[in-house]
C-alpha cells in the first residue's frame, strides 16, 4: 500500500490516449501512476491487428514534441489529398468527377502547415509501440496488470483501490478507460448518446499498385467506406455496414470476404488483397455530460465516443491528454492544488465547447449521408459541390480537419509545456 499523496496524479487506462497524458504530464514534473489490465509488455510485442489511426497533422507534432515522431514517421503514410464523393455517382476512382465530388489537397494549406499532409495514417500498434518505449523511460509508476475496484473522491485526494488490495492516493485521477471508464462511473459523471445501428469492418489490405498517398471516402447509404493509405503499399479499410451485414462480413469466409470487398472496390488500384483479421465495432454517439467531478478528470473515449466518420475520435482524445496534462503541470508550478475543483474546470471549459461541437458535427454528417432519400440526396450533393468551388470554405475545411483552429495546447504547436 502506498503512503498518501506519493503521486500527483493516477491515471486508469495505458491506451493511447491514457498513456499520452501519463507521459506528457510525466515529462512536465508530475509524479504519475498508470494502471490497466494488460500487462505493459503487451504493448511493445509486434503483432499485427489491422487497425490503423488517422493522425492529424497538428496531432502528430505533439508525438513529435514528446519524442515519439523519429520511430514514428517511417512506419506513417502521409495523406496529401483526401477525395470524397457520394457512392452512387461516379466516385474518386472514376475519369471524371461529378458535380458531388470533393477533394482537399494539402498544397492548398502549405502556409498554414509548413508542408505537412492533411494527416498521417499510422498502424495502432506503431503507436502503442512507440508510446511503451518512451514510458519506459519515465518513472512513470506502472501498476499492469492492474484492475481499478474502486474509487473514492475525499476533500484532500482521489484514493484508487486495485484489485491486489493495494490503494493508491493522490490529488486527482484521470478516467482514461474507454466508454466503460470505471473512473468515470465512480464520479457519478452521466453520459447521453445513442446507437446508429451500424458497425465499422476494419481491415487491411494489400493493393495492386500504389494509392498515391490519397485517402478516398464513399459516402454509400449504408454509411460510409474509406480507403486509407498506409505504407508498404497497403490500405486501411473503414466499411461501415448495417450491424447484421457487418456482423455476417466478420464471420464469412475469406474468399466471400474478398468477394464482397471486390463489389465495392471494383478494378479501384489494381483490386485488394486483404491481410491479417477483420474486426468489427458497433458505432455509437456516447458524450459525457461533463469532464470533470471532485478530485476527478476524464479524457478520451470516457468522455466522448463519436462515429469515426471524420477519423478524429483519437485526435480528440490526444487533445484532450494535451490540455489536461498543461492544466495541471502550470497549476503544479504555481503551487496549486491540481486536483481542486478550480484547476480542473480550466481543463473542463477549455475542452467542452469542441468536444460537444464536433461530436454533434459527426452525428449530422452521418445523418445526412447514411440515407438514400431524393431530397435529402440532392441537398449534400449541392452542398458537397459548392464546398468544392468555394476555395476559402474547402481550406477552412482543411484546417479544422488538421487539428490547427481554436486555443492550442502548446503540445498540439509543437512545445513541451
Amino acid at each position: 500500500m502506498s503512503s498518501p499523496h506519493t503521486h500527483d496524479v493516477i491515471v486508469a487506462g495505458a491506451g493511447m490516449a491514457g498513456a499520452t497524458f501519463a507521459l506528457a504530464a510525466a515529462k512536465g514534473g508530475l509524479r504519475v501512476a498508470m494502471i490497466d489490465p494488460q500487462p505493459f509488455s503487451a504493448q511493445l510485442a509486434p503483432t499485427f491487428d489491422g487497425r490503423s489511426t488517422a493522425i492529424a497533422w497538428s496531432t502528430f507534432r505533439m508525438l513529435d514534441a514528446l519524442g515519439l515522431g523519429e520511430g514514428l514517421r517511417p512506419h506513417a503514410c502521409r495523406m496529401d489529398r483526401i477525395l470524397v464523393t457520394d457512392g452512387t455517382r461516379p466516385g474518386a476512382a472514376s475519369k471524371s468527377a461529378s458535380p458531388a465530388f470533393l477533394r482537399f489537397d494539402a498544397d492548398e494549406i502549405g502556409d498554414v502547415n509548413g508542408g505537412e499532409p492533411l494527416g498521417y495514417m499510422v498502424e495502432n500498434r506503431r503507436i502503442r509501440s512507440a508510446l511503451a518505449e518512451a514510458v519506459a523511460t519515465t518513472d512513470i509508476d506502472l501498476r499492469t496488470p492492474g484492475s481499478v475496484v474502486g474509487v473514492e473522491q475525499t476533500p484532500a485526494a482521489a484514493r484508487v483501490t486495485l484489485a491486489d488490495g493495494s490503494v493508491l492516493s493522490a490529488p486527482v485521477v484521470v478516467g482514461a478507460e474507454g466508454r466503460g471508464s470505471k473512473v468515470r462511473k465512480a464520479a457519478g459523471i452521466e453520459t447521453v448518446g445513442w446507437g446508429y445501428g451500424q458497425s465499422g469492418v476494419v481491415a487491411t489490405v494489400r493493393l495492386g499498385r500504389d494509392h498515391g498517398n490519397v485517402a478516398h471516402e464513399y459516402f454509400l447509404p449504408g454509411g460510409p467506406f474509406a480507403i486509407l493509405p498506409l505504407t508498404e503499399q497497403r490500405a486501411s479499410l473503414v466499411w461501415t455496414e448495417t450491424t447484421r451485414a457487418a456482423e455476417a462480413l466478420k464471420t464469412c469466409s475469406d474468399a466471400a470476404f474478398q468477394s464482397h470487398l471486390m463489389r465495392r472496390f471494383g478494378e479501384f488500384l489494381d483490386g485488394a488483397t486483404p491481410e491479417g483479421p477483420r474486426f468489427v465495432y458497433p458505432l455509437a454517439l456516447e458524450l459525457a455530460t461533463t469532464l470533470t467531478a471532485p478530485r476527478t478528470a476524464i479524457i478520451g473515449d470516457a468522455a466522448h465516443g463519436v462515429h469515426p466518420v471524420a477519423g478524429q475520435g483519437l485526435n480528440m482524445g490526444l487533445k484532450d491528454a494535451a490540455a489536461l496534462a498543461e492544466v495541471l503541470i502550470e497549476a503544479m508550478r504555481l503551487g496549486e492544488d491540481i486536483g481542486s475543483e478550480v484547476v480542473l474546470d480550466r481543463y473542463a471549459r477549455w475542452r467542452r465547447f469542441d468536444n460537444v461541437a464536433l461530436a454533434a458535427g459527426f452525428d449530422g454528417f452521418v445523418r445526412l449521408f447514411s440515407n438514400d432519400l431524393p431530397p435529402v440526396r440532392l441537398a449534400r450533393d449541392l452542398g458537397m459541390a459548392a464546398v468544392n468551388r468555394i476555395g476559402p470554405l474547402r481550406r477552412a475545411f482543411m484546417r479544422e480537419a488538421g487539428g490547427a483552429t481554436g486555443d492550442l495546447p502548446k503540445l498540439l504547436r509543437g512545445e513541451l509545456v
